[in-house]
């Protein structure tokens, strides 16, 4: 397995590339803003051909480049349907006056072929299958990207910004709730072996351990599950992307 990262733009989102190897077919996970340089440089290092862009939320770190990436490469972007309209119309994911003071005159498109995600979908792309989980919260369209474990070889996770290292996404714009993505922890992050590789579309790499273990968000969704309530909403978790 082949997966190369970068962190894109000014809101340093990481963009994945993974592949079954080099010289194979990939999917790109999360271009964001000023990622297609940096992409292609990946590309031609490791010989790849993209065959599809997955999107885990519709935030504008993660989608900025989506509509270039597949315009350019004639392939489709993998969306979940609650946050599509966010492709086209990124300012409904932020406050009206962040929304202005970010995009001014940039306008944004849909890719000509978006397709839209289901949670447990099985995506079967470039030789690899990639588990779909719907995980709401930091906004409601927001999903991870799983490969399974395979012998010896831990899990990943594409967590997008449900989880990083010691923190968890912001819940204080539209479409977060911070008792719904205490669930999704709960629901999605919880039960994976501890030894699955958590790549998160900010900062660090982690895994599923050592933030049972450290990481106090998680603790509170594992609090909330055993007491069957997710508790009262808060603002935001880390200060990291939007």
């Amino acid at each position: 397995m082949l997966i190369a990262g970068f962190p894109a733009g000014s809101f340093q989102t990481n963009c994945y590339v993974v592949a079954p190897a080099a010289g194979e077919e990939c999917v790109v996970v999360d271009p964001g803003q000023d990622a297609v340089g940096a992409l292609e440089d990946v590309l031609r290092e490791h010989r790849l051909k993209p065959v599809a862009v997955l999107v885990t939320h519709g935030h504008i770190d993660h989608v900025w480049s989506v509509a270039p990436v597949c315009g350019a490469r004639d392939i489709p972007a993998w969306i979940h349907p609650e946050d599509r309209e966010l492709l086209s119309d990124p300012a409904r994911g932020l406050s009206l006056a962040a929304g202005q003071e970010l995009f001014g005159g940039l306008t944004f498109t849909e890719p000509d072929d978006v397709r839209e995600l289901s949670d447990g979908e099985v995506l079967k792309l470039a030789g690899m299958e990639l588990t779909v989980d719907h995980a709401p919260g930091h906004t409601r369209g927001s999903v991870t990207f799983r490969l399974p474990h395979a012998g010896e070889t831990p899990g990943v996770m594409f967590s997008g910004d449900l989880l990083f290292a010691g923190s968890i996404g912001r819940t204080d714009l539209p479409g977060g709730d911070y008792p719904t993505i205490l669930r999704s922890l709960a629901a999605k992050c919880l039960p994976l072996p501890g030894d699955t590789v958590v790549l998160p579309g900010h900062g660090p790499q982690t895994t599923i351990g050592h933030e049972r273990a450290t990481n106090p968000y998680m603790a509170q969704a594992k609090t909330a599950l055993a007491a069957g309530d997710a508790g009262p909403g808060h603002g935001r978790g880390p200060s990291r992307g939007l």
